[in-house]
């Protein structure tokens, strides 16, 4: 099953038999003060450097996230869409929990853009479906309702059937659904990380659909995080998922290497160039430095 994302020029396929996708996540000033504070400002300076450089490090979609207190939502996200569409032929990712956002930003993204994201729940169901249906776009389903996240694989697949089936009755086709199977932090509970991987498994087998693969939760509280991060998205991706909204600097490497194994790079070739240009990436960063 094929989920196709496209820009004005662009078209990303995601899907078991092509390389996993990764959707830059650093446009989104959750945890991001400097962004927070540019966004605040009106000033879009700092957002033209995240583009270019999750670009340059290997994202091929863009997640646009605009969710700071105090701002008009709704005209902010119109500005970063049109200035990001303008810098970069990846498609985009609108992201956002306020139905008017979304709405706002679907109207400026160009191409076939994606949801992040509806769930279970029904206020979502009934709010973001619609868009998303109206738009022609593809959409995130969060395995959770209005019980919660569910604890065990199975109960997670029937809230992923939920949306599905909800989808398809107002003509959203299952590849325009990617599951994400959520994960909690294994700080507080050692089998958070096995029950996603458990649910990204049953999800392929039952329903063959796309998967988002979200890693950064499942290090919290820990040390090191990117270590146990970048451990986790390789389990992911041998289980089945098919796309992460992450960042491409810290973990490019770890999805071309999973890729490379899982025989997706014919002659390795698509490590080969992620390396070097990450090698000159680096080099360009410490000469910045100096």
């Amino acid at each position: 099953m094929h989920t196709i994302l496209k820009s004005n020029t662009k078209e990303i396929i995601i899907g078991i038999d092509k390389p996993f996708v990764m959707i830059g996540e650093k446009i989104n000033p959750t945890g991001r003060k400097k962004l927070a504070a540019a966004l605040i400002e009106g000033n879009l300076d700092y957002i033209r450097e995240l583009a270019a450089s999750q670009i340059a490090w290997g994202a091929d979609v863009l997640d646009i996230n605009v969710g700071v207190p105090g701002i008009d939502e709704v005209a902010m996200v119109k500005r970063v869409v049109e200035l990001v569409a303008s810098l970069t032929d990846a498609p985009l990712c609108l992201d956002s929990a306020n139905p008017d956002v979304l709405a706002a930003g679907l109207a400026a993204a160009p191409g076939k853009p994606l949801v992040n994201s509806v769930s279970g729940e029904t206020k979502k169901l009934e709010t973001v479906l619609p868009l998303v249906k109206d738009r022609g776009a593809a959409v995130i389903g969060l395995t959770m309702d209005d019980n919660g996240i569910p604890k065990t694989a199975e109960e997670r697949v029937a809230v992923a059937e939920k949306i599905l089936n909800r989808a398809a009755q107002m003509g959203i086709p299952a590849e325009d659904v990617i599951i994400d199977p959520l994960v909690l932090t294994v700080g507080s509970d050692s089998k958070a990380a096995l029950v996603t991987l458990q649910t990204v498994d049953l999800l392929r087998r039952t329903f063959g659909v796309n998967v988002n693969l979200g890693a950064s939760n499942v290090s919290f509280g820990l040390p090191e995080r990117p270590t146990v991060n970048a451990a986790f998205l390789a389990l992911g991706i041998q289980s089945g998922a098919t796309c992460s909204i992450t960042d491409p600097q810290k973990f490019g490497q770890t999805v071309r290497a999973a890729d490379l194994l899982l025989g997706r790079d014919p002659n390795s070739m698509r490590y080969l160039k992620y390396f070097r240009a990450a090698e000159k990436l680096r080099e360009a960063e410490i000469q910045k430095a100096t």
